[in-house]
């Protein structure tokens, strides 16, 4: 029948004459509405709004469990012999009586908890209300987590099976912790250095002129909220310390973003994007004109969170909206911000002289697996009942032309830089890890090599090149430099780009071979902290601050060529990003 009334509606588009029981149905629902000349953009203009009956639409009902085992039985009857379907009704029948009532249980739980939807249809979290309440409270108990010495250390298990385990765990616990690294080498894996997660939350760094300092307050118990330029600050723990109900963050939230407050004419967040030194001397005039009170709430916020405008188009523009965005509505200064555009889409972008992304990408990692799992509000839930206008303050500065002026300098100065840049992205298919490593290959030495293989057929050359590599495995350490430009990577490159035809499939072969063998000692070298940048910089500084005179190496053109990095290049993979 439905087949039927399909091919029927379809006969009337195309010979609209021909069916006259159809032609007549259309008549008599033109009359129900009104038309007009005047109104040509529209098919029509119902009397009855679109949405008129959609609230009050009967939910979609889940059916009782054993009336849908009785109907699938009764669907397979035909289609099975009396062996096949005595097997299917026990099987259904074991379903029923075991995991199925469970699942059934919690499905009717959680159809109760989403009243805007159906049980058929996937929970909207993304909202970015519903989702920007989700990771705050997942980010305050990640916090928590931290200091109270419960979050789980960051080990590299090279042989999981034997050190991320229960039993081992429990073990290492009695190690004291003067030992307890040789005890986690003995099984095989290596503790991460984590000195940098106490600067994660309650952290800025100050502009400062020569040198800025780092600020850490423990004791700040709000969240910095900014939008369309705005800033705003409220409590997310009470004065024991705990996490304040979800329903008063999203109901404060909502008062955010309802808030008709216009955009901030001189949105001070991009004075954090200005020249340090400007910045710094600003930043003392903002402390003369009275705003010293509003400053420390913006330092001691324990993040910052940035509630966007604009939804996002494609990769590209989440890359230029959570890399830079408009430069108004964001404190670069902060040790981290979670920045959530109006489609739901969320990022961290974070201020890099405390920490690196170790720190960073375990948060992330956290927060985006607690805030998906463990959703503490859904689409449907009402926020609290509390007066979020007392609660939630909306930061007021004093500025004088002066102030104004280089907020709009600011202004311009950002646009100039981000101009600059360029952001593209490609996704190559036919082929990934898997095929390398059988062919003996280093992933990422082959993805060195053909940046090599770009530079070289763009512009001709080889130059520096920086890869980052994490020294977390020691105490307080942070990066050491990979230099993937190499003899190997030269001889490699010029004999596919600039040889066309003048080596054979064998000796490309064994190119490609050295290129991944020498890449990965210097990767390992690296990772041992066994290169070269950092422990030349130490000496440099070292001597600088002893009033040496710094040795000809560090006057070499070719010292100052090697650091000055044309290709800076990077990975992270997580699950989260």
């Amino acid at each position: 029948m439905a087949n039927l009334l399909s091919m029927q509606f379809c006969a009337t588009l195309r010979k609209s004459g021909n069916l006259k029981p159809l032609r007549s149905t259309t008549k008599a629902l033109t009359n129900q509405r009104s038309y007009s000349s005047k109104d040509g953009e529209y098919l029509h203009k119902s009397i009855v709004p679109t949405m008129h009956y959609q609230k009050s639409l009967p939910r979609l009902p889940v059916p009782k469990l054993e009336d849908t085992i009785k109907r699938y039985l009764a669907a397979q009857r035909p289609l099975l012999d009396d062996d096949q379907f005595s097997t299917t009704e026990k099987l259904a029948r074991d379903f029923e009586n075991g995991v199925g009532k469970q699942l059934h249980e919690e499905l009717v739980a959680q159809d109760k908890q989403n009243k805007h939807t159906s049980y058929i249809s996937d929970w909207e979290y993304n909202d970015q209300l519903v989702r920007a309440t989700h990771m705050v409270a997942s980010a305050v108990r990640f916090m928590k987590t931290l200091r109270a010495g419960l979050l789980e250390p960051e080990v590299f298990h090279l042989n999981p099976a034997k050190s991320d385990t229960h039993g081992f765990k429990k073990l290492i616990r009695w190690v004291p912790s003067s030992l307890s690294w040789y005890g986690a080498f003995m099984v095989n894996a290596y503790p991460l250095d984590m000195s940098q997660y106490f600067r994660l939350f309650n952290a800025t760094r100050i502009p400062k002129q020569g040198k800025d300092e780092l600020f850490t307050d423990p004791k700040g118990r709000h969240l910095l909220v900014m939008r369309q330029g705005n800033m705003y600050v409220f409590d997310v723990m009470d004065r024991d310390g705990n996490l304040v109900k979800p329903g008063e963050i999203q109901a404060h939230l909502k008062h955010i973003l309802s808030d008709p407050t216009p955009a901030a004419a001189h949105p001070l967040g991009l004075l954090t994007s200005e020249n340090r030194d400007t910045w710094a001397v600003l930043r003392e005039k903002l402390l003369a004109a009275g705003n010293g009170e509003v400053l420390g709430l913006v330092d001691s916020a324990l993040f910052c969170l940035c509630l966007d405008e604009e939804s996002m188009k494609d990769h590209i523009h989440v890359s230029h909206n959570m890399l830079h965005g408009d430069g108004t509505n964001r404190w670069y200064d902060k040790s981290f911000s979670i920045i959530m555009a109006k489609c739901g889409n969320a990022a961290i972008n974070f201020e890099h002289s405390w920490g690196d992304g170790v720190a960073v990408l375990r948060f992330q990692n956290e927060v985006f697996k607690d805030s998906t799992e463990n959703p503490l509000v859904n689409p449907g839930s009402q926020p609290a009942a509390v007066d979020s206008a007392s609660a939630v303050r909306r930061l007021q500065f004093n500025l004088d032309a002066e102030l104004e002026n280089g907020v709009s300098k600011a202004k311009d100065n950002f646009h100039a830089a981000v101009s600059k840049l360029t952001i593209d992205a490609m996704q190559f298919m036919k082929g990934g890890k898997e095929q390398l490593k059988k062919k003996k290959l280093s992933p990422d030495a082959i993805a060195q090599l053909s940046f090599q293989m770009g530079f070289l057929r763009q512009y001709g050359q080889t130059v520096a090149t920086y890869e980052s590599c994490s020294t977390a495995a020691f105490r307080h350490g942070r990066t050491e430099t990979i230099r993937p430009a190499t003899i190997h990577t030269q001889r490699c490159a010029q004999a596919f780009v600039q040889q066309p035809g003048k080596h054979s499939i064998d000796q490309l072969i064994g190119m490609l071979s050295e290129c991944s063998k020498y890449h990965g000692q210097l990767t390992k070298e690296a990772a041992m902290a066994q290169g070269f940048d950092r422990h030349l910089f130490a000496m440099k500084y070292l001597a600088n601050s002893q009033g040496q005179a710094l040795h000809s190496l560090y006057q070499d053109p070719a010292y100052a060529a090697i650091n000055h990095n044309i290709l800076s290049t990077s990975t992270l993979t997580s699950p989260a990003v």
